[in-house]
């Protein structure tokens, strides 16, 4: 079991992190991707929190939808969340940096180990475009 470090970061410097395990030391940034995502929706999903840490929030309509104060109508979905996880990606909406290098490409293989840091930079649109 390989325990690698997830840094959720922000460009005004905010800082978030946890550990993920994994069985495989050798993984495709997609299939870390989602396992994250997998991660993160299913611990929101069971835990009595109103906040979701995860690497996407809901949108403003999946958010209405499921209702306010009952939490049990507002579980997350994963295939959802990681869908937009992977097209916020391919817009730059967020980088990966793995062990301070940046991974570019969705299909390349990232080589873990026990230790490894995992950095989620999201970054914020430019006003005005």
């Amino acid at each position: 079991m390989t325990t690698i470090t997830i840094i959720d970061e922000t460009l005004p410097g905010a800082k978030h992190s946890f550990n993920l395990e994994f069985l495989d030391e050798t993984i495709t940034l997609r299939e870390f991707i989602w396992r994250r995502v997998y991660e993160d929706v299913k611990d929101y999903n069971a835990s009595a929190t109103e906040i979701f840490r995860g690497l996407i929030q809901p949108g403003l309509l999946e958010q209405t939808l499921n209702g306010l104060p009952n939490k049990e109508l507002r579980k997350l979905n994963w295939e959802t969340q990681y869908k937009k996880a992977l097209e916020a990606f391919e817009d730059r909406g967020y980088i990966v940096l793995l062990e301070g290098m940046q991974i570019d490409n969705l299909d390349e293989m990232l080589k873990l180990r026990t230790g490894t840091e995992v950095t989620f930079l999201k970054l914020l649109p430019l006003v005005g475009g």
